[in-house]
This record gives C-alpha cells, sequence and structure tokens, in this order.
C-alpha cells in the first residue's frame, strides 16, 4: 500500500532516493527463520529463552525492536518497553508465566526503548541510572514515568533469588545507558551499541559520544556472555557478532584517521576551496568533509576483511549504511581525538591542522 509520499519524499537540496541496485542484499545469519513466518506479523511479537537457567526471556517485533524479561517466581523484571511492541510486550510475557510484572528496568531513556513503560502502571518498580531520572525529570513525558530507584555506578538488583547486575561505565550511545546482565543465565543487555548481524543504523545509531561508543564494544566483550540483547534487529547476539562488528567499527577508524591526514594539510584544504571565493567556503568545506566520508567508506567496503570476506558479504547494512558511519566517525575522530598537533604562531604547524 502505497503512503501520502509514495516510496520517496525528493529534494533538491536533500538525501538522493536509494535503490536495491548497488547495494547488497542482508546475509543469510542475518535473517532468522522466523521472519519469514507470516504468524509473526499477525501476532506482532517473537520470544526466545535465551542462555543458562531457563527464565530469561528476549522479545522481538515486526519493526526491529527488542526488549527482555526476566521469571524470578516471585515476580517478572521487564527490560525496556519499546513503543513498537507496546502491549505485545505483554502478551510475550503471559505466553510463559502468570506472574505479574513487579520491575522495569530502563536502559537509557530514549523514548524508542522505553516509550511504552507507563503500560505497566503506577505499582511498578523502575530502575535507571541516575542521569535517566535527571533527564525524564527535565523532559517529563507521560509515556515514560520517572525512575523510582536510581544508582550511580554499580548496583544488584535481587527478585526472588534471581540477580542482575547493573553496571554503567559512562557516556557511549547517551549519557545514563547501562549494561544489565544475568549472571547466571550469562544474558548481556546493552542497548544501541550493537545491531546483531548489521551495521548498526546511520551516524552510529545517532550515538553522543563515540570514543564512548567504541569503548562499549571492548565492555561488551568483557563480559562472560552467551547471549546479547541490542535493542535493534530482529535477532539477537552472539560473542562473535561482537567481535565481527568491532572489527568493522575499527576498519572505519583506521581509514578515517588515514582519510584527515590525507586531507587536511594546508595545502589539500586549499584545494577544496580554490576558485569559490570567500563568500562560497562553505560549499568547499562540505566537499572536503564528504570526500572523508566518500574515502572513508570506499576503503572500508573494499577491504578483505578477517575471514576473506568483505563488509558487504559478512554484515547487513553495509553498503547503506557506511557512508553515513563514516561522516560520524571521521568528524568524531576529528572532534574527540587528539589532533597530533596544533597551529603554531603565524603560518608555520604540523601537516595536520583540521
Amino acid at each position: 500500500m502505497a503512503g501520502k509520499y509514495g516510496d520517496f519524499y525528493p529534494s533538491k537540496w536533500g538525501f538522493p532516493k536509494a535503490v536495491r541496485e548497488g547495494n547488497m542484499p542482508s546475509p543469510k545469519q542475518f535473517m532468522p527463520d522466523y521472519l519469514d513466518d507470516p504468524s509473526f506479523y499477525e501476532r506482532g511479537w517473537h520470544t526466545e529463552n535465551l542462555g543458562d537457567g531457563g527464565n530469561f526471556y528476549w522479545v522481538t517485533g515486526p519493526a526491529g525492536y527488542d526488549a527482555g524479561f526476566v521469571v524470578t517466581g516471585s515476580g517478572v523484571v521487564v527490560i525496556d518497553a519499546p513503543p513498537t511492541l507496546g502491549e505485545n510486550l505483554q502478551s510475550a510475557i503471559r505466553s510463559v508465566t502468570d506472574e505479574p510484572v513487579t520491575h522495569l528496568i530502563y536502559s537509557h531513556w530514549h523514548s524508542d526503548h522505553i516509550g511504552s513503560a507507563s503500560q505497566f502502571g503506577p505499582d511498578v518498580k523502575i530502575i535507571a541510572h541516575d542521569i535517566t531520572r535527571e533527564l525524564l525529570t527535565r523532559f517529563p513525558d507521560k509515556y515514560r514515568p520517572v525512575p523510582t530507584e536510581t544508582f550511580t555506578t554499580d548496583e544488584t538488583l535481587d527478585v526472588g533469588g534471581t540477580r542482575l547486575e547493573l553496571s554503567y561505565k559512562g557516556a557511549d550511545h547517551c549519557p545514563g545507558n547501562i549494561y544489565i546482565y544475568g549472571p547466571a543465565q550469562k544474558v548481556l543487555t546493552k542497548i544501541d551499541i550493537v545491531s546483531p548481524g548489521s551495521v548498526t543504523f546511520a551516524h552510529a545509531d545517532v550515538s553522543e559520544n563515540i570514543s564512548g561508543f567504541y569503548q562499549a564494544h571492548d565492555d561488551i566483550l568483557s563480559y562472560d556472555f552467551k547471549a546479547l540483547i541490542g535493542g535493534h534487529i530482529s535477532r539477537w547476539g552472539t560473542r562473535q557478532d561482537v567481535e565481527i562488528v568491532r572489527e568493522y567499527w575499527h576498519d572505519l577508524l583506521a581509514f578515517s584517521q588515514e582519510a584527515l591526514r590525507e586531507m587536511s594539510s594546508s595545502e589539500a584544504l586549499q584545494g577544496f576551496i580554490v576558485g569559490l571565493g570567500r563568500e562560497n567556503q562553505l560549499v568547499g568545506a562540505e566537499n572536503w568533509i564528504n570526500s572523508i566520508a566518500n574515502y572513508v567508506t570506499e576503503k572500508t567496503l573494499t577491504k578483505t576483511t578477517s575471514n576473506g570476506q568483505t563488509w558487504p558479504e559478512r554484515l547487513a547494512g553495509a553498503t547503506v549504511f557506511t557512508k553515513y558511519h563514516a561522516w560520524t566517525v571521521a568528524e568524531t575522530t576529528r572532534t574527540e581525538r587528539t589532533h597530533l598537533g596544533y597551529q603554531t604562531e603565524g603560518n608555520g604547524g604540523p601537516f595536520y591542522i583540521a
């Protein structure tokens, strides 16, 4: 069924329409069998029991968001409440237990992951990081109740003898984005860092601290986990999924550093603005940063990776989103990491000045 704007809204100042031709289809490992089951779309949810212990469940829906819940014997602990799952999350819970929901954990404050939290009512305890409470108090939303219990660095939640370890290691996707780990089940929830089997959504999933985003991949791998709930994509993840996508991001970083060295000398920068005049130098600035992104994109997507394949053969969305990731990683390399020196007095200075 065609929408009001058809399949694309064009603008001479905006982005061109993407087409299938020239983009790689998703690899098979990204496409679980239930995605071909019509009942998944009719029901609106799919759940699986993860890890060890038999009481930690993962839930996803056709829109590609996921959440988790743990059946403790003394109530259900829910992790996130995406609005695209909405009340189908309760249907998934009822499919495995009659226990009531007693606790809700917010991974972070973003509405696309907790925007249906109000469905659980006022008596449910809501646990989150201090920063999440601060943000939801500052920017109130009736669908995202303010947390009732918060922590600063580390906290343990014990419900009916089932233990969840909560940890905050600093800003990454956003401030207040926490780790939620079931040590008995070996299930880790860390949202908006890894999309299993895929590159993340555009611009590193619009993460606010890209240095922290990189660090989070290492922090995820520091846990002893069998399953990862990542928040996006209708698939839970494995340790191998994290290792693969970590390699991808480090390729982007290496090529970004290379491109910045190549294109940020005084001579190179002058080349991007030649003939434009002072009044049009921002045209040259756009061509400069986009040229860097193109360089990084080309190098990343044509590289033969550690298993002998290219990234489009290994990760879904590589040909679609890498150009956005390249732009973001290059720009944040320029703003968050060392500049390898700085301008000295007058016209002297290092080769890298941008």
